[in-house]
């Protein structure tokens, strides 16, 4: 009686009490952007053409509202009020990215735009004056469009221009940048974009120039690195590392685990695995349905490039962290006729034969693309630990989108609690560690192919507005809560909202619950 007693008070202190469980000292929060989504000023001074500017000024009917981002928040001229919004939530960071253009107007270092690097110290000075780490993404798929037609991430030169990319702005910044991400999102980089053709480069190649592109990411990706280490590391003490798009894959069904975790390789292994694991190189699984498949579709050789032993010793171990945008997960089962044709983790891996399909049950908000399942988070980072060991992981993107340009955004506050919920379990209940929180994203911006259409901003942005006034959302509030406080406690919509007086008494009371449960349990503990 006593045994069950135990249990029963601990799951329900579990249960009562989570609201009240702290992140742990050091833990810290913040917000990212992008600089093709919010600073507009795409030709001013002397910044070069990227494959963004090209895309949405050539193909606007393949944007929602036919707009374009020569504008968008025009934070190259509005970076202070961007800090200001950032310190109003007391956040202890903020993540932007770096224009590549903007930088190297030709996209090659022989050329350094004083006026782009006047522009990034501005920012970087002013975070630091208000007690903000700046936390710099050095490329965020804004290619220089001169690259791009020399083939871009298809072509293996690429990785020794991002790193002399990689050398100017460490050189530039790195005195005060102490945390940076190399690349952002490889997986919808190169599988979106080459399997789909959608966004920029507007490039449909999934048999060939996906795969070009994961292994040259990854290698670009370890040369920067490595500059780093060899180079600046002893002046500077920064890390860094690629932020990774996870995508957590759920079996269909109990018998369908194995596909789940073929799923889990394919999408999440084959950007982690040639860095975080001990042996480097592709995920073995991966490697030979590749080349089972390459053989079945008449290709003499794997589409999946090889690493040579050079190259595995080069990628293998580039990294200080773990960064993880996690936004959404799938359901996998086996591919069955007419599953054929689908690629991309939003339908399918015919290379693998499964078929990933959203749960009905999951909220979407309004974007069906990526719905909300927050257990997600917690499994993948799990499954992470699991495979590579409990490294230093850091949330650097999580966010919610809808196209609800309102100010009552409790769908999103609501997101962000579930989420916040799973990796306070990831840190106390797996003992993971999670060291940080990224907000996508600080304010409405360009979201790529919806246009201004599909909102993720903790502020509101009125893009009719010229000043394109910022107003905090209901999730800024609650976002700037949850950091003054280091504490997650359950939001409560405004239309059921208490008095004050009830709120306080309410919040007491389930207070002293949560102290006589613990007793309980530590008393049981101690005695039966």
């Amino acid at each position: 009686m006593y045994i069950v007693f135990l249990i029963s008070s601990g799951v329900l202190h579990a249960v009562v009490c989570l609201h009240n469980r702290k992140f742990p000292p050091g833990f810290q929060f913040g917000a990212a952007t992008s600089a093709y989504q919010i600073e507009g000023a795409w030709n001013v001074s002397d910044k070069g053409e990227s494959i963004c500017d090209r895309f949405s000024r050539d193909h606007p009917e393949l944007i929602t509202d036919k707009s374009n981002a020569e504008v968008a928040c025009d934070s190259y001229r509005k970076w202070r009020v961007d800090i200001q919004a950032v310190q109003d939530l007391g956040l202890d960071f903020y993540r932007f990215s770096t224009a590549w253009t903007r930088l190297l107007p030709t996209g090659f270092s022989n050329e350094i735009s004083k006026d782009g690097v006047n522009y990034y110290n501005n920012l970087i000075n002013g975070l630091l004056e208000k007690n903000i780490k700046p936390i710099i993404t050095l490329y965020h798929w804004d290619l220089p469009q001169r690259l791009q037609d020399l083939g871009g991430w298809t072509n293996p030169l690429i990785a020794d221009w991002f790193e002399q990319y990689a050398d100017v702005v460490f050189r530039l910044f790195g005195d005060r940048v102490k945390m940076w991400v190399t690349i952002n999102e490889p997986l919808l980089m190169c599988d979106f974009n080459y399997n789909t053709g959608t966004l920029a480069p507007r490039i449909k190649d999934p048999d060939t120039a996906t795969y070009l592109c994961t292994k040259h990411v990854l290698i670009a990706h370890a040369k920067a690195w490595r500059l780093y280490d060899r180079k600046y590391r002893h002046k500077y003490h920064g890390i860094l590392s690629i932020a990774n798009h996870v995508v957590w894959f759920d079996p269909l069904t109990p018998k369908h685990e194995d596909e789940a975790e073929l799923a889990r390789e394919y999408t999440v292994g084959r950007y982690a695995h040639p860095i975080y694991s001990k042996e480097g190189g592709w995920p073995k699984v991966i490697e030979q349905k590749m080349t089972e498949y390459s053989k079945k579709k008449g290709f003499p050789t794997s589409r999946l490039p090889a690493f040579t032993p050079e190259e595995i010793k080069l990628v293998r171990g580039s990294y200080d962290y773990f960064a993880i945008n996690y936004y959404t997960s799938r359901l996998v089962r086996k591919a069955l006729p007419g599953d054929e044709a689908a690629v991309f983790f939003d339908t399918g891996a015919p290379e693998l034969g499964l078929t990933f399909i959203k749960d009905p049950n999951w909220p979407s908000g309004g974007h069906n693309f990526i719905p909300s399942y927050p257990k997600g988070l917690r499994s993948i980072i799990s499954w992470l630990k699991q495979k590579y060991g409990n490294l230093h992981f850091f949330i650097s993107e999580n966010g919610y989108g809808n196209f609800d340009s309102g100010l009552d955004d409790y769908d999103r506050v609501e997101y962000f609690h579930q989420h916040l919920e799973q990796v306070l379990h990831s840190i106390h209940d797996d003992h993971a560690n999670v060291t940080g929180f990224t907000a996508w994203t600080l304010m409405d911006n360009y979201e790529w192919l919806s246009g201004y259409t599909l909102r993720f901003g903790l502020y509101h942005v009125d893009f009719t507005n010229p000043e394109r006034k910022r107003t905090p959302r209901a999730s800024a509030h609650y976002i700037a809560k949850t950091v003054k406080k280091r504490t997650l406690e359950t939001p409560v919509k405004k239309q059921h909202t208490q008095s004050q007086a009830q709120n306080g008494k309410s919040k007491t009371n389930v207070n002293l619950f949560c102290l006589l449960i613990s007793v309980t349990v530590i008393v049981c503990t101690k005695y039966f």
